[in-house]
């Protein structure tokens, strides 16, 4: 098939259309004529004119280079297909370079010299031993037959210049190669080596600094990717939607909250979530803390601790979230804004955090969400004691009044509103009455 913007094209008829009409078509018949036949005729020598008349399969080399464009950026492993590419091509090199010493040391006479070909009688050990001869050479080991005529002087000399400029050139690749997989690393999970100098710096090293060590290990083993939105970040807001729902989507369902709630609002709350991993013995949040943030528990456990930070008042698993009271604006919440407990990971966890303007946006979309927040959240106050249903009843009378007061001014302005619109309307045909009188005055004047 072929691309047609964008898009996939495999209909035979139009591909073939499309083939016979491209500038590779001669390229790939000229490329499989039978030209070995040539040795067939009189006067053409049957073995060492062969290589000469496939020369037209060189023609193939486009292609070749085309194929493997294609296979490195559709692999799933660039790197090791590049490694297997350079290697193909150290081998050719080889393989050809030992070609061309054969038929040097079979024009100058197989066995004449210690440096040409030995007249093996088995095809093989010749093939064996020019291949070794260019292993040396290329390799520019230089352990090889000292030469002994001029064209032995000439290609020896050719050798050892192209070692240096292929050895050069793989060198340069494998090094590429090397380059981009630490920076496969660098975008996907964050360098530890940083922090670390900065601790040893300041003084501050041993123990901090093996968490530290540890989390990034951990990020690596269990392939988490705390950058996701920098990697993500260059995709339309559409397939970004897609990428996240493909990856988050059934962890997403997992939490209780969410079960009730619509395909929608799940696709717009991946889009902002971020993902986050917490240590052994590390708190997530602190009671009376403020909260800009609530969190979804995708793997690890939690402890509920008291204020000692030891005593474990309850454990949250996979699947349960937290931290939403304090972004959410519930009526009579003595606690306000502030965190009521204190959150600790008691292992590696894994958690997706959002944040209070991104749940604000989110809910604002979708009142039924917000709805079903709200009363969960209200449940939850009252089990706990933090909710003063009289100031709750109080708060929600003065919105009521508040809410009847804009509607009264919303009339009021209505009333002024048309008020106005009649008086710039009488306005205007006044004026028009004044211009036709003045009209009038002027004409009588000149009369």
């Amino acid at each position: 098939g072929f691309l047609e913007d964008g898009i996939l094209v495999q209909d035979v008829s139009r591909t073939r259309q499309r083939y016979l009409g491209s500038w590779t078509f001669p390229w790939d018949v000229m490329a499989v004529l039978p030209t070995e036949l040539l040795c067939v005729l009189p006067g053409v020598p049957r073995v060492l004119g062969v290589p000469a008349a496939r020369a037209n399969r060189c023609l193939r080399v486009p292609r070749l280079f085309e194929a493997f464009d294609r296979c490195e950026t559709r692999t799933g492993w660039p790197n090791v297909f590049r490694v297997a590419k350079l290697m193909l091509y150290l081998l050719l090199g080889i393989h050809w370079h030992g070609c061309l010493y054969f038929a040097l040391s079979a024009h100058l006479g197989l066995g004449v010299d210690p440096w040409v070909c030995p007249s093996f009688t088995r095809l093989l050990r010749r093939y064996l031993h020019s291949f070794y001869f260019s292993t040396l050479v290329l390799a520019t080991v230089g352990d090889t037959p000292a030469p002994q005529r001029e064209e032995e002087f000439l290609f020896l000399t050719a050798g050892f210049l192209l070692a240096v400029l292929g050895f050069a050139t793989i060198t340069g690749s494998i090094s590429t190669v090397i380059v981009n997989l630490s920076a496969a690393d660098t975008a996907f999970y964050p360098d530890a080596g940083p922090v670390l100098r900065y601790l040893r710096a300041r003084g501050a090293g041993g123990r901090l600094a093996g968490r530290v060590v540890r989390w990034h290990q951990h990020l690596r083993a269990q392939r988490k990717l705390p950058a996701e939105r920098e990697v993500l970040q260059h995709l339309p807001r559409g397939l970004q939607a897609e990428v996240a729902a493909s990856v988050h989507l059934a962890a997403l369902r997992r939490v209780g909250l969410f079960r009730s709630w619509e395909h929608g609002v799940l696709r717009q709350l991946v889009l902002r979530l971020r993902p986050q991993v917490f240590g052994p013995g590390e708190f997530v949040c602190r009671r009376g803390d403020v909260g800009r943030e609530m969190y979804f528990i995708r793997e690890g456990h939690l402890a509920v601790v008291a204020e000692d930070g030891v005593t474990q008042l309850a454990v949250l698993g996979e699947g349960l979230y937290f931290g939403e009271i304090s972004l959410i604006n519930i009526k009579g919440n003595t606690a306000g804004n502030r965190r009521t407990a204190n959150i600790l990971s008691i292992g590696y966890s894994d958690l997706f955090c959002l944040g209070k303007e991104d749940l604000a946006e989110v809910l604002a979309e979708f009142p039924c969400a917000r709805a079903a927040m709200e009363a969960k959240g209200r449940e939850l106050l009252l089990r706990m004691g933090q909710l003063n249903t009289g100031a709750e009843v109080a708060a929600l009378a003065a919105e009521a009044e508040a809410e009847r007061r804009l509607q009264g001014l919303e009339v009021a302005l209505e009333g002024l509103q048309t008020r106005a619109a009649r008086l710039l309307a009488q306005l205007e045909a006044t004026a028009l009455r004044m211009a036709l009188r003045v009209q009038r005055l002027e004409g009588r004047l000149h009369q």
